[in-house]
């Protein structure tokens, strides 16, 4: 293969250090996978935050993950012999960038505000300006400076057999007898509560589509800080849900998640996981940030419902705005262009 322009040679070990939530761990796989195909003889290890690391095992083009945060950065790699050939860095956590120096023999990252700090980078690249591009595309220029070209815009989660395994046999009966299986994500995380459609509006989207499939069932997730939304809803449907909100790990719910015919949430980090699978996919945006810049890339079944407002507005803009009738015409299109039983 030919070496990418701007690119070290004989390159043999990558470190990326990338410590943020699950919705900006994944998005940034697609530069992951890039490097990976432009150095395809590497070890390539990902470095992520502790309770994210999961969010990238398996995945086939990486060597190694594993969790750090910036107090453990700022303590490991002193005493280490530098042995990766490159690194590079996305955020702007002080303490990450130098751990990098300390481990790597060139670091790149975006610029860090700090003359003395962006010298010893290789270089400090220039961000791109916010909502100037997807954020995939945000990501994907830390590689520009090195000639590394995109292998793919799509998100990658690895779900294995035995996870799947394990998931078909909680839902049992219900993968047969549900026409069809729906998974609901109601909620974003608590810093994004302006992301979050009225749950009140997921129970009238929900008695929309028991009247039209009545052998629907809903399969509800979310973490324990939404657990009182999640319980309302579940509460509402009775035998017509099953909450799994607050009970599983992030795999677990993800291999159930790989198991629906259809998923509607909000934006948010499931959702993001949802975008890797062939699943029909509806998802809902915030003006604040539409679907140009978080939606799916490259999926073969997305369909997202974006605010009636202009981007760029306000977080206080609500999302109430977003109507049932919007929401149900897109999931009719979406069963309708893919049949649960196809």
């Amino acid at each position: 293969m030919t070496e990418p322009a701007g690119a070290p040679r004989d390159i043999g070990s990558v470190l990326v250090i990338n410590v943020s939530r699950i919705g900006d761990t994944l998005l940034a796989t697609p530069a992951l996978r890039a490097l990976a195909r432009a150095f395809p003889r590497a070890e390539l290890t990902c470095l992520a935050h502790p309770k994210r690391v999961e969010v990238l095992e398996h995945l086939p083009f990486l060597s190694g993950v594993a969790g750090i945060d910036k107090r453990a950065a700022m303590l490991r790699g002193r005493l280490a012999r530098r042995r990766h050939d490159l690194a590079l860095v996305y955020g702007f956590d002080r303490a990450l960038v130098e751990y990098a120096l300390r481990v790597s023999n060139r670091v790149v990252a975006f610029g860090q505000g700090d003359a003395a700090l962006d010298a010893r980078l290789a270089p400090a690249v220039a961000e791109p300006a916010a909502f100037s591009r997807h954020a995939v595309f945000m990501r994907l220029a830390l590689l520009e400076p090195l000639g590394i070209a995109p292998a793919g815009l799509r998100l990658a989660y690895q779900v294995t057999d035995a996870e799947r395994d394990r998931a078909r046999q909680a839902l049992g009966a219900l993968r047969g007898s549900a026409t069809p299986l729906v998974g609901l994500q109601v909620a974003s995380f608590p810093t994004k509560r302006f992301r979050d459609w009225p749950i009140e509006h997921f129970g009238a989207l929900a008695a929309r589509m028991r009247s039209r499939w009545p052998g629907v069932h809903f399969l509800i997730f979310g973490g324990g800080e939404e657990k009182a939304r999640t319980a309302l809803l579940a509460q509402q449907l009775g035998s017509a849900a099953t909450s799994f909100a607050g009970r599983l790990s992030l795999r677990e719910s993800a291999a159930l998640m790989s198991q629906v015919r259809l998923f509607v949430g909000v934006d948010t980090g499931p959702t993001h996981i949802m975008g890797c699978f062939d699943i029909p996919l509806v998802a809902m945006y915030h003006c604040h940030s539409p679907s140009r810049l978080l939606g799916a890339l490259e999926h073969p079944c997305f369909y997202p419902v974006d605010h009636p407002h202009p981007h760029p507005c306000p977080e206080e803009t609500p999302m109430s705005a977003i109507g049932v009738d919007a929401v149900f015409a897109v999931v009719e299109r979406a069963l309708l262009e893919h049949p649960p039983g196809a």
